[in-house]
């Protein structure tokens, strides 16, 4: 599943995979954490609808308990994060942001590699990596960033769902201000 938006964004948000109701619509961020993002994306000042959002793999990785119907989530490794990479460097190539939001672990490795760490390096201003400039464009002609965040779902998990919200929402005003 590739993402969904405006293809001349200017803000790129790049979750970690589809997630069961995701997978089922055909659509990125459409379940409960989407929900969640969309109503700190308002908080913040950015507007969705002007936004891209995407995944960094882009297949839903899931098990089944035995007898279950549920589809559990289950975490992508390397090796699909490499093999889906050229699917979200076209994405960001042809959209050519001027701000990149990692929504979670998963998606700051697959934008910045194995050492990323989103708990050392969110809500910051990171450089970004000129292998993100769009097609044909000059990567010095204008600044741009990424903003790594904790993902949505983290909050739907989260014990002090109040605090992780409100880390979440000052990370996407870094982002906003960085636009």
């Amino acid at each position: 599943m590739f993402g969904k938006g405006d293809t001349s964004a200017r803000i790129v948000l790049v979750g970690e995979q589809p997630g069961d109701q995701e997978d089922k619509q055909g659509e990125p961020f459409v379940g409960p954490a989407g929900r969640l993002l969309g109503k700190a994306l308002e908080e913040a000042g950015i507007d969705r609808s002007a936004a891209y959002v995407t995944n960094a793999v882009k297949h839903f990785k899931f098990t089944r308990p035995e007898g279950g119907k549920r589809r559990i989530h289950k975490a992508p490794d390397l090796r699909e994060l490499t093999a889906c990479r050229p699917w979200l460097l076209a994405e960001l190539h042809l959209i050519g942001p001027d701000v990149v939001v990692a929504l979670g672990a998963t998606a700051g490795k697959a934008l910045l590699g194995g050492s990323f760490r989103v708990t050392k390096d969110r809500g910051t201003l990171i450089p970004l990596p000129e292998e993100y400039a769009a097609e044909g464009g000059d990567p010095a002609d204008r600044d741009r960033f990424l903003v790594a965040t904790l993902h949505p779902s983290a909050i739907l998990r989260a014990d002090d769902r109040e605090a992780a919200y409100a880390g979440l929402l000052s990370d996407l005003r870094v982002a906003a201000r960085a636009l």
